[in-house]
């Protein structure tokens, strides 16, 4: 493992595409410099593009996905959804504290967030654990203020223009 000097927090949000794919950019651009990254994902299940081509990067970059199929609303939550959730933060608080990574996505922990299936709290005292080595990226719409302010680095993607307007609908391999 190469380690970084440094790792820092960054958090991409916004109501804009783009979130994900930031994240995992600079997963790519990670591994290529030798570092170990690990995307833990909240709210997915493993039928996305992604995990075919991180596959292809293993070991080097893990993704570990905690979601059921179907859509969440907000208030309309199961059990399952907080189980999920809760997992993959442990899930993630212990890769952390093993050493055994260098970047570490937390892949729509935003989300999480908003839906009410983690306490802010929760993830404030995680940051607050991350040691000096690691980079944490959380991803994902509506960040929370107190999330924004514990970050490094916090980039808002911004919808100016989107093909949903014109009737298009999500594309195999670029949508998801």
């Amino acid at each position: 493992m190469s380690g970084l000097e440094q790792g820092l927090v960054q958090v991409y949000t916004g109501d804009a595409k783009g979130k994900s794919t930031a994240a995992f950019g600079l997963a790519l651009r990670a591994c290529g410099h030798g570092l170990k990254v690990l995307i833990v994902q909240f709210m997915k299940t493993p039928d996305y593009g992604e995990h075919k081509a991180f596959r292809r990067l293993a070991p080097e970059v893990e993704v570990k996905t905690f979601g059921r199929k179907g859509f969440i609303h907000r208030g309309g939550a199961r059990q399952e959804d907080y189980e999920q959730a809760r997992a993959a933060l442990a899930f993630a608080r212990e890769a952390m504290q093993r050493g055994s990574i260098d970047v570490l996505i937390l892949d729509e922990i935003n989300n999480a967030l908003y839906y009410g299936l983690l306490a802010e709290e929760e993830v404030q005292v995680f940051l607050k654990e991350k040691p000096a080595q690691v980079e944490v990226v959380l991803t994902g719409r509506n960040a929370p203020p107190g999330i924004i302010a514990a970050a490094d680095l916090v980039t808002e993607m911004r919808q100016i223009k989107h093909p949903y307007e014109k009737g298009i609908k999500a594309r195999k391999g670029i949508e998801y």
